[in-house]
């Protein structure tokens, strides 16, 4: 797996009500921003209806929680003159208590009505962002069974699986918070202002110079943090892949004394993270003692004005509480609006990373009169073939082949001589440049690709079986396989003792890796795939690679009965395996060079008989 996706970390992004602002971790910025912004818009404009309703709720439910403190000013207000009244034997002087009655029930159904309205965005806001990310989830989806497996070849799996899993949930998130939190961030700094306005003047400006003075501190520190997150991030990638590498392969490790200088070299990625962590933690740590020292100086001096002035009468005593409650909410929205631009590039580089997905080059269509159906006997055309995996370098030139139905075809020759690359012709996975492969006489590109692969069964060198019983990964090979079929192509497979001997038979679950069965009882299981699906061609990718001798004459004898009466296609390395092949291409450097029968090859002396002495001489030595 690719660093890039072990290091990439998802922002907090949940809803801060309290405490103060906090530092955002290091974000991804996007190439074009503005493009991939206006296009994920795109995605949010058939559910504006429900984000006005959204947006609405938001600013209810804040507009609501910021009258609350100017209430209780009141309260504060009436009891405090009711009380100086009293002290000073005012007739009729005393608390009233039916109005501070009515400001509480107004207090609570203010309270309510906010919770609700709250309430109301968020379940609206989690609703429009899992249907858009559902959408999107769609369409990469369908894209990723669309794409040729050119774009698999060139890319890590791992950024693959980012795109998919991380960039999405990174979407997601920041869709059903963000979008919320900014809405609520900019009512808030607005509403308070004007209700701090409306209180006092000067107030206001004494809170508001103290607003510079914050921000400098933010930016100062956020500066030098986001380095050291960023050196954080980095160390924390290399000691992860490290540690996968170690433990991966610590047979090896072992084997070689390489503990040693693992532990060393653990011991140094561990204490560059160590110095990075405490810098990062330490700094961003630090801005909340900061950022509380200038409040508390403004506090002092909101204090002290107001005294001032509640003494003169210019201001009522209950409304400088509500001043106090007001400018304590004033920095919260500000600084969180910064950490909001940050997820937002965040989210616009997940974004942009999706459409790149998005955008890449598809298959080339079908054609429309392409057959859907297609039941062939086996015979197989490759008429001057040319291709390359890229127009600069030619790998396969003017290849002509005519294998009859029933025959098998050994394919040989050294490593990158495009044995494998037939097969990736056979299947479409690649299109050829120049000439054309039939079969049964109809050009390959006229048949649909589903329709196509349904032709071949394929048993390769590095099996495949999922998470699940022994029962369907057998039946993958074939949609509902009855149990009857099951077995039989496990007895076919030479496989069935063996699984009935497991204590769940059957019903034995495969872990994610396959790691609770040999190589052998793996490439078994996936013959008996191949026998239940009966193509009427076959592909065998060096089947019986990495097994003992034993497990190798099982392999043999059920890939014999497997081949019976199909068209075979046998890549091989070993030539012991093919000797009774009906026809041995010899492949170099993309060209056919001989093809015939074993004792015609050895005959020619060729490369084929090189090869064949090579291996044999080395057999015999050994």
């Amino acid at each position: 797996m690719s660093s890039r996706y072990k290091e990439r970390k998802t922002p907090d992004l949940g809803p801060r009500r309290g405490g103060g602002p906090h530092l955002a971790l290091p974000v991804e910025k996007a190439r074009d921003f503005k493009g991939s912004f206006a296009r994920l818009l795109q995605h949010l404009r058939p559910h504006l209806p429900a984000l006005a309703l959204v947006f609405c709720a938001a600013i209810l439910g804040t507009v609501f929680t910021i009258l609350s403190p100017r209430l209780i000013g009141q309260v504060t207000t009436i009891i405090f003159t009711g009380v100086v009244e009293k002290m000073k034997q005012v007739p009729g002087a005393g608390i009233d208590f039916p109005r501070i009655g009515k400001i509480l029930l107004l207090l609570v159904a203010l309270y309510l009505a906010s919770s609700l309205f709250r309430y109301l965005e968020f379940f609206v806001m989690a609703r429009v962002s899992q249907r858009i990310v559902s959408e999107l989830r769609n369409r990469v989806r369908a894209k990723l069974t669309r794409l040729p497996l050119k774009y698999y070849d060139s890319r890590p799996h791992g950024d693959i699986l980012s795109r998919v899993t991380n960039d999405m949930d990174l979407i997601s998130s920041s869709l059903q918070h963000s979008v919320i939190q900014i809405t609520e961030a900019l009512v808030t700094i607005i509403g308070i202002l004007i209700m701090m306005l409306t209180i006092n003047g000067w107030l206001t400006l004494i809170t508001l110079v103290t607003l510079p003075l914050s921000f400098f501190v933010t930016t100062l520190i956020a500066r030098h943090s986001q380095k050291q997150f960023a050196a954080q991030q980095r160390e924390l990638g290399a000691l992860n892949g490290h540690v996968e590498e170690m433990y991966g392969g610590h047979l090896i490790v072992k084997a070689f004394n390489y503990e040693k200088q693992s532990l060393n070299r653990f011991k140094a990625i561990n204490q560059r993270l160590y110095e990075a962590g405490w810098k990062a933690q330490f700094m961003s740590g630090i801005i909340m003692p900061l950022l509380g020292f200038i409040s508390n100086i403004g506090y002092v001096l909101i204090a002290i004005v107001g005294s001032i002035f509640v003494t003169q009468g210019r201001i009522a005593l209950g409304d400088v509480q509500a001043f106090f409650q007001y400018s304590r909410q004033f920095s919260h929205p500000i600084v969180q609006t910064a950490n909001i631009a940050n997820i937002l590039q965040s989210t616009i580089a997940a974004a942009e990373r999706v459409f790149e997905l998005l955008d890449e080059g598809e298959e080339v269509a079908d054609t429309k009169g392409a057959l859907a159906d297609f039941a062939p006997r086996g015979d197989v055309a490759f008429e001057g073939v040319y291709f390359g995996y890229s127009d600069d370098n030619i790998l396969i030139k003017d290849l002509n082949l005519n294998i009859r139905a029933g025959q098998t075809v050994a394919i040989v020759g050294p490593t990158g001589a495009g044995k494998t690359t037939l097969v990736n012709l056979l299947l479409r996975f690649y299109d050829v440049k120049g000439g054309r492969i039939t079969i049964d006489g109809v050009d390959i590109r006229e048949i649909k690709r589903d329709a196509l692969r349904k032709c071949f069964g394929m048993v390769l060198q590095d099996t495949w079986l999922f998470n699940g019983t022994i029962k369907d990964n057998i039946a993958y090979g074939r949609e509902n396989a009855t149990t009857g079929e099951i077995i039989r192509a496990a007895e076919a497979a030479q496989v069935d003792h063996f699984i009935r001997t497991l204590p769940q038979g059957y019903d034995t679950v495969i872990n994610q890796d396959a790691s609770n069965l040999s190589q052998g009882q793996k490439q078994l299981i996936t013959i008996a795939r191949a026998i239940l699906a009966d193509p009427p061609i076959l592909i065998l990718d060096e089947a019986t690679s990495n097994v003992d001798t034993r497990t190798e004459i099982l392999i043999q004898r059920a890939t014999a009965r497997l081949m019976q009466g199909r068209t075979s296609f046998v890549i091989a390395h070993r030539l012991s395996t093919i000797r009774a092949a009906d026809l041995i291409v010899v492949m170099n450097k993309g060209e056919v060079v001989e093809q015939g029968t074993h004792t015609e090859l050895l005959a020619q002396g060729g490369l084929y008989a090189e090869i064949y002495k090579s291996q044999f001489s080395t057999t015999q030595a050994g």
